[in-house]
């Protein structure tokens, strides 16, 4: 069996990264669909699926039209990681749990309950140092990184 990993966080994460980089430069326009889907490798309407959460939430605002786009709806040190985490998977659970079996023994009996609050308390705990990081932290780390990288070469 093929196992799928969730990889809304990652995108949304890396958008608003590019949104984050182009508000940095004076009097830039928003960035379109089609130039966030270019620079993501993907299509423009999973850009947009992506972008209605985050829109609902506040931290990008999109303008309709020929010259729209979208950018960032609040400076990048006021958007937290969690806040993007939770606009990208939503209230989907970290991990899915296995099928109910029937209640024969401890384990069967009691393994859904256990793993329900296992995967809250992991979330809590992904969300807790997802909490701890702004847009503009990641911002800093991807030119602390670039600038390494540079170093090197």
């Amino acid at each position: 069996m093929e196992t799928v990993l969730d990889i809304r966080f990652s995108r949304a994460l890396r958008l608003m990264m590019f949104l984050a980089v182009a508000g940095d430069r004076e009097g830039s326009p928003p960035l379109s669909s089609a130039q966030l889907a270019h620079k993501l490798n993907t299509n423009p309407s999973l850009i947009r699926k992506l972008l209605v959460p985050l829109t609902d939430e506040g931290l990008v605002v999109c303008v309709k039209g020929r010259t729209g786009g979208a950018r960032l709806g609040r400076p990048a040190d006021r958007i937290t990681l969690a806040e993007i985490y939770r606009c990208a998977v939503g209230d989907k659970p970290l991990w899915a749990p296995s099928p109910e079996a029937e209640p024969v023994c401890e384990v069967t009996t009691h393994a859904g309950e256990y793993f329900a609050a296992l995967t809250a308390e992991a979330e809590q705990a992904v969300l807790a140092s997802l909490g701890d990081r702004t847009l503009a932290d990641s911002v800093r780390e991807l030119r602390r990184l670039d600038a390494d990288r540079a170093q090197r070469a």
